[in-house]
């Protein structure tokens, strides 16, 4: 706030005793004038005192005057003054939504101004430290449950396989289950540990020369089992046999290995998997595309979302530890690009745009 000195608390000072000395002057001209006029013999009778007498009493009253006008006219400023206190001791009692008036833009506004700004940034300091709590408390539930679960199911067949008689075929089978829990397990603290590193910026991408097409292609055929398991088509078409950008190879290997897993996982049902990359001026567009359980438009700004999974997708075959969207955002985002999800009626589709030389991407 830009304070000019005619507008400011001095210059107002200033005018105020000028003005407050020009009402006492008039005051005592009306009253003398007056009295001389229409109390004659009273104005002979004050006139016999002795001079000396009569100048204390006229400084007495001048004075006594200049501070009855002075007080009047600066009442606003006291007034003020007490509404700023009763703004501080709001503040203070902890009511951050009580803001105080602006009036003028002399000294008193800039200190009012200045309250406000610091009631909003102590309010947003609250609430941001209220967020991070809430994420943080969430965080430890979700978590929880997330080691939990698997962790119940292998204490669960371990104890059967230790206690009970059972058949070579059984026991086996029991064994391999919670083999399969503990690899589960595992890939969700590998997950948690990723992503930790990822948030706590841990993670600096080395970046080179990376060929697109050969990455993706190279990712589709590791991931050949997995689409043959799940039976599974899958088809990658690209408008261009090369496309190269600079990036970290393996931090966009981590990310799109975790963007095809997730169609895998929810694309069963659908029979085909899509992935399609098209070399542009000034990068590379790739999206995967699956055919299966559809993602519904209010979840899909969340879905990248740390432990954020739909209901659908809660089950034990499906169901993985809901990180692997989030931590591939934070490396398309760490490369400055962009990733977003659409759906319709047939499909839902994870894209990624991924400029040519993304500029500082630690």
């Amino acid at each position: 706030m830009k304070n000019s000195i005619f507008k400011s608390f001095r210059f107002e000072i200033v005018l105020y005793s000028l003005l407050s000395l020009f009402y006492t002057f008039l005051t005592i001209t009306i009253a003398y004038t007056g009295t001389y006029i229409l109390f004659r013999g009273l104005f002979r009778w004050i006139c016999g005192f002795p001079a000396v007498l009569i100048l204390v009493i006229a400084v007495f009253f001048c004075i006594l005057l200049f501070i009855i006008y002075f007080l009047m006219l600066t009442k606003k400023f006291i007034d003020y003054i007490r509404e700023i206190s009763d703004g501080i001791n709001q503040i203070s009692r902890g009511n951050l939504n009580n803001r105080i008036d602006i009036k003028n833009e002399d000294e008193f506004a800039f200190l009012a101004d200045k309250l406000n700004q610091m009631a909003d940034d102590i309010k947003g300091i609250m609430e941001n430290e209220r967020t991070i709590e809430n994420a943080k408390n969430e965080l430890i539930t979700s978590v929880a449950h997330d080691l939990r679960t698997p962790l119940t199911s292998i204490i669960g067949y371990l104890e059967l396989v230790s206690t009970k008689e059972l058949d070579p075929e059984t026991q086996n089978k029991y064994t391999g289950i919670a083999y399969n829990k503990s690899k589960r397990l595992e890939k969700l603290i590998e997950d948690l540990f990723t992503y930790t590193k990822f948030n706590f910026g841990e993670v600096k991408a080395d970046l080179s020369e990376v060929d697109m097409v050969k990455l993706v292609n190279q990712l589709v055929d590791e991931f050949y089992p997995s689409f043959a398991e799940n039976h599974l088509e899958y088809e990658f078409i690209t408008n261009n046999p090369v496309a190269t950008i600079k990036a970290d190879g393996n931090l966009l290997a981590r990310a799109f290995a975790n963007l095809i897993s997730n169609a895998i996982k929810y694309g069963r049902e659908g029979k085909s998997i899509l992935i399609k990359l098209d070399r542009n001026d000034v990068g590379v567009n790739i999206s995967v595309t699956n055919y299966g359980v559809i993602i519904p438009q209010e979840d899909l700004e969340r879905i990248f979302l740390r432990f954020y999974r739909v209901e659908s997708s809660r089950s034990s075959e499906t169901g993985g530890s809901g990180l692997g969207l989030a931590i591939a955002k934070s490396i398309i985002e760490m490369h400055r690009g962009a990733i977003y999800a659409r759906s319709d009626e047939g499909a839902t589709v994870i894209t990624v745009e991924l400029k040519n030389e993304p500029t500082d991407t630690n």
